[in-house]
């Protein structure tokens, strides 16, 4: 019995022949429809975050309440005892000091939409995940990578919280390196299920323009191959700095382009000591880092693009490689915008917006080109 990533092709019979699951087309579509939604809705969650942040309203809700927090306040009586909590943070005793009612419900309503998404998430994956395991519509390695994303979820929903509570102590402002952390996990769990999706998607192989092993034209394209999965973690790391960016709120240090306050590298980028400190707490050198991140990939993904107009492969991937300069020109556009505009909310969130972009689309070319390649 012969199995993909996402599931057996071939049907799955116990003893007396009993199915144990429906290998079906329709059946693995109907389960890649679901994962597409739940993408979405993290698709949805990674932007709405963004604004959370940018509006400094993520330390608004004071206290993880998986399940009454689901209701927001409903009365007068309500709304004062939540901005009385609100008021013994440090962020309104050294930032909000004299913040009105009607100030705090503006930030406050946008964390809640931030964590009852992300419970709707939760409902969302959770209840078609048992109905499609009690209707057989799942292999059990595909049901065993789906309860891992499911873990991964639920590690999200504490890990926010981590982020959320270093606020409330001493800095009236989260951990950066929580917040990119807890981004990183979104990611994951997003590419986990888009990869999945790709997988029930996928066209047969027979479609795919495949070469015999050993010869040049398998070999070049295990080769490209191997160059776009290189390039997919790339583009996840410069994400990942874009959160170190945002936690240091180091876009507001150099909002100039292409030099950085009128040098290609800032004088102060290494002032901290010991030196790899820079890295994660000196604005300059984090700012400098992703730059040098989204350099080197105008130069990498350019490359690649113009390899794979020469190279053997079927139009769905040649197709990915177009829709990868795309992505990456817009997401360069994005940021430049972003940065000389002094980081306005529209534009930082169209930003990260277009990190998720660029991600699902170095995803697509990676599957299409390692399905071909093997």
């Amino acid at each position: 019995m012969s199995e993909t990533l996402a599931g057996t092709r071939a049907p799955a019979t116990g003893e007396g022949g009993a199915v144990l699951f429906d290998p079906a087309p329709g059946a693995q579509r109907a389960v890649a429809a679901w994962l597409l939604v739940c993408c979405a809705l993290v698709f949805a969650i990674v932007v709405v975050g963004g604004v959370t942040r940018l509006t400094h309203s993520g330390l608004s809700i004071t206290e993880w309440q998986p399940i009454v927090g689901t209701l927001p306040p409903l009365s007068e009586t309500d709304w004062s005892v939540a901005f009385e909590k609100y008021r013994l943070t440090p962020e309104y005793r050294q930032v909000n000091t004299g913040m009105s009612l009607a100030e705090f419900k503006g930030i406050f309503w946008w964390e809640y939409f931030h964590r009852l998404l992300g419970r709707a998430i939760g409902v969302a994956f959770f209840v078609p995940f048992v109905w499609f395991l009690m209707r057989r519509r799942l292999s059990r390695r595909l049901a065993w990578q789906l309860a891992g994303v499911f873990a991964l979820g639920a590690a999200q929903g504490a890990l926010g919280w981590l982020m959320v509570a270093s606020g409330l102590v001493d800095e009236p402002r989260v951990s950066h390196l929580r917040l990119t952390a807890h981004l990183g996990l979104a990611l994951a769990i997003y590419a986990a299920m888009w990869w999945i999706a790709l997988g029930l998607l996928s066209l047969p192989r027979a479609a795919l323009g495949m070469y015999p092993p050993g010869t040049a034209p398998a070999a070049r394209v295990a080769s490209l191959a191997r160059y776009s999965s290189m390039l997919a973690a790339l583009v996840f790391v410069m994400a990942l700095s874009g959160a170190m960016v945002a936690g240091l709120r180091a876009g507001f240090a150099y909002n100039t382009f292409p030099l950085m306050n009128g040098h290609w590298i800032p004088p102060e980028i290494m002032t901290l000591e010991p030196w790899h400190r820079n890295f994660i707490y000196n604005m300059a050198t984090v700012q400098f880092v992703h730059r040098a991140l989204a350099w080197l990939l105008m130069l990498a993904v350019p490359l690649l693009w113009l390899a794979l107009r020469r190279a053997p492969i079927a139009p769905r991937a040649r197709l990915a490689g177009h829709a990868l300069l795309a992505a990456l020109a817009l997401q360069v556009a994005l940021g430049i915008a972003t940065l000389l505009n002094g980081v306005p909310l529209a534009l930082a969130a169209l930003h990260q917006a277009g990190a998720v972009l660029l991600l699902s689309v170095a995803l697509w070319l990676m599957f299409e080109l390692r399905r071909a390649a093997r």
